[in-house]
C-alpha cells in the first residue's frame, strides 16, 4: 500500500548506534519521519524507541548494505511506506579492503 505523505522522509542508515543513531534521532525530533537501516534489529528497535513523542515517524528496517537485494528491499519498504524519499544519510559502512592490507590511500 502506497501512502502519500506531506511528511519529509528520510533514511538513516547505520542508525543503530552512534553517530547514525545520533542523526536518525536529531532528524526526528525536526519532524522528520526516518527510515532507521542497519544490520541489528534490536538496536534499530532500541533507537526507535528514543523518538519523542512530538516528532516524526521511526520505522526499523533491518538491512545488510552490503547485499543488493537487501538494499531492494529497503527501497521497496520505503516506498511502501511512504512514497517517497527526501533525504538520505548513508552511515553504514562496510570492509572494503581485507585486514593487513593498507589502505588505498597512501
Amino acid at each position: 500500500m502506497n501512502r502519500m505523505t506531506n511528511d519529509k522522509i528520510a533514511l538513516v542508515t547505520g542508525a543503530g548506534s552512534g553517530i547514525g543513531r545520533a542523526v536518525a534521532l536529531a532528524l526526528q525530533s525536526a519532524g522528520y519521519s526516518v527510515v532507521l537501516a542497519g544490520r541489528r534489529a534490536a538496536e534499530l528497535e532500541q533507537t526507535a524507541a528514543f523518538a519523542k513523542p512530538s516528532g516524526g515517524k521511526m520505522l526499523p528496517v533491518p538491512t545488510d548494505i552490503s547485499k543488493p537485494d537487501s538494499v531492494r528491499a529497503l527501497f521497496a519498504r520505503i516506498h511502501e511506506a511512504f512514497g517517497r524519499l527526501d533525504v538520505l544519510f548513508n552511515r553504514g559502512s562496510r570492509r572494503l579492503w581485507q585486514q593487513g592490507n593498507r589502505s588505498p590511500r597512501r
